[in-house]
């Protein structure tokens, strides 16, 4: 039957937040609940030097590791256009050989939009269109956002910045802190980061809009016809004082970044999600090497996976 995601415990809370981002986008048969819309890729990590220094994981070691990669649009609507300011997610699957499977998980925010779960089913309501307007109520949603300014940082890296030129010019961040653990047991926290080597490249709104709905997309099977497209892990050491928990925090860029790895995106796959089978890409799935700090929204997401997934499956 291929992959079966665990069944979690009763979880009244990643229920809801599945169903509020139903409301907003619909129910597609068969698609993620937010980031349908995506293309499925193959490549491979190698680590580096620094990367191994502070971390033991198989993929910092050896040779390089074969990754499976999907990149998407942030939204649960599959015919959206990709003009559309949202956010775009990058998520990896590493397998190193006789290692532990690791999902590392990227989006376009720099960080989350609110610090607990309770509040993203909020905001996720909120955002839900009046049936008779199309619109959700901007009142009640502007109140929430004055409320919370920790949000802005989140929604001006998302509604606040052009359309990318490329999946393969814009920076994908994750939000949630990790400990990454040597071989002499040493442990750093840190958050991480992928930039692209093709530097980064946005288009304006009319240009973007002007050109096919799927143009991110085509674009990145054209330049992968010309050779790999890659980009470099790059580690966010913990500055002194900044949380662990809270995932709306903007870490500063010092002290400065650690090179780790570079992946390598080679080729578009076929979709390996059919007869049954489903690649489920969890940011808690980590090898050893690897431990999870206790952000509450990192320890609700793979709950909320796991309720869409067995949605997908029917």
């Amino acid at each position: 039957m291929g992959y079966v995601p665990a069944v979690p415990e009763h979880d009244q809370l990643s229920e809801d937040l599945v169903a509020a981002a139903i409301a907003i986008y619909g129910s597609h048969s068969g698609r993620r609940t937010l980031h349908a819309k995506g293309i499925w890729c193959a490549g491979t990590f190698t680590g580096t030097d620094e990367g191994r220094a502070l971390c033991r994981a198989a993929h910092f070691d050896g040779p390089p590791t074969q990754a499976l990669i999907r990149i998407s649009n942030g939204s649960g609507n599959p015919e959206s256009h990709d003009a559309d300011r949202e956010a775009r997610g990058l998520a990896v699957k590493l397998r190193p050989e006789g290692g532990d499977e690791t999902d590392m998980l990227a989006t376009t925010n720099h960080v989350f939009p609110v610090r607990t779960p309770e509040e993203f089913l909020e905001l996720l309501r909120l955002r839900a269109p009046d049936p008779e307007t199309g619109q959700p109520d901007m009142e009640k949603l502007g109140a929430f956002l004055a409320a919370h300014p920790e949000a802005q940082p989140a929604i001006a890296s998302t509604v606040g910045v052009e359309p990318p030129a490329s999946f393969a010019t814009i920076v994908y961040y994750s939000p949630h802190a990790f400990r990454y653990v040597n071989a002499a047991g040493d442990g750093t926290w840190i958050r991480f980061r992928w930039l692209p080597e093709a530097g980064e490249h946005r288009i304006p709104d009319d240009e973007a809009r002007a050109k096919d709905r799927d143009y991110l997309f085509d674009e990145l099977r054209a330049r992968l016809d010309d050779g790999p497209v890659a980009f470099d892990l790059m580690l966010q050491i913990r500055p002194e004082g900044a949380s662990l928990t809270d995932p709306t925090e903007v870490w500063p860029d010092e002290p400065a970044l650690v090179h780790a790895g570079r992946l390598a995106i080679n080729e578009v796959v076929d979709d390996p999600e059919h007869g049954g089978h489903i690649e489920v890409f969890d940011p808690t799935r980590v090898g050893d090497g690897i431990e999870l700090s206790e952000d509450p929204v990192l320890q609700q997401r793979p709950k909320a996976y796991s309720v869409s997934a067995y949605r997908r499956l029917g």
